[in-house]
């Protein structure tokens, strides 16, 4: 398993790395992005993405508020150290 950030725009501009869109990522994190044009690899990348997607689980809205109660005390702890 690979925690990347990619993206694939019209099948031949990609680009693939660590680099968050966030203040943190720009100002403190050592994030690297690489950009690729090229079709083949643009290909490469979108059957990535399809094999992703059939190894995926949907969570629905509703899934999502009924989640554990513990789960939610996590993420709101979380949520107040994140920076």
């Amino acid at each position: 398993m690979l925690h990347a950030k990619t993206a694939v725009v019209d099948g031949v501009w990609s680009t693939v790395g660590s680099t968050n869109i966030d203040q943190r990522s720009f100002v403190h994190n050592y994030a690297l992005n690489v950009i690729v044009i090229g079709d083949t690899f643009g290909a490469e990348m979108a059957s990535a993405f399809q094999e992703d997607l059939r190894n995926s689980k949907e969570v629905t809205l509703s899934q999502w508020q009924r989640r554990p109660l513990m789960e939610r005390a996590q993420e709101w702890l979380a949520e107040l150290l994140k920076y």
